[in-house]
């Protein structure tokens, strides 16, 4: 089976990062690292450079666990990361999550809210320290 990580190149996505890692680790498992967009940073703040990405598989490269990254561009990121975790079979989700106000719920909506209530799989969302 597979951790797989949804992942941004933000606090939030760090902290998800580490501890699906850690849960990679644990259960001696593979690691997948999507960070899944709907188009290019301009568009999406999601959407991680070049630099970014790079710095990730450096940082993955030495954890030492299987890992892999996609980036891949899609409609609906909720849909392309329950997709993934279909594919893969995975073990566990992990997403980094924030705060947010019922009106930025409401206008903005959730993608965390929906990953974690159409998943079959299990969910582990995580806060980013006051640290990071």
């Amino acid at each position: 089976m597979t951790v797989v990580v949804g992942w941004t190149a933000d606090a939030r996505g760090h902290a998800a990062l580490e501890r699906g890692v850690q849960e990679a680790r644990l259960h001696g498992e593979a690691l997948l690292v999507v960070n899944a967009t709907t188009g290019t940073s301009t568009v999406d703040d999601r959407f991680a450079g070049a630099a970014d990405v790079t710095e990730l598989r450096t940082q993955l490269a030495t954890l030492g666990v299987e890992a892999e990254v996609r980036q891949p561009v899609v409609r609906d990121v909720t849909e392309a990361l329950l997709a993934v975790t279909e594919e893969v079979d995975a073990s566990v989700l992990v997403i980094g999550i924030r705060h947010r106000s019922p009106v930025g719920k409401l206008i903005m909506g959730s993608t965390a809210q929906r990953i974690l209530l159409d998943a079959r799989c299990p969910v582990l969302a995580v806060k980013a320290t006051d640290g990071r």
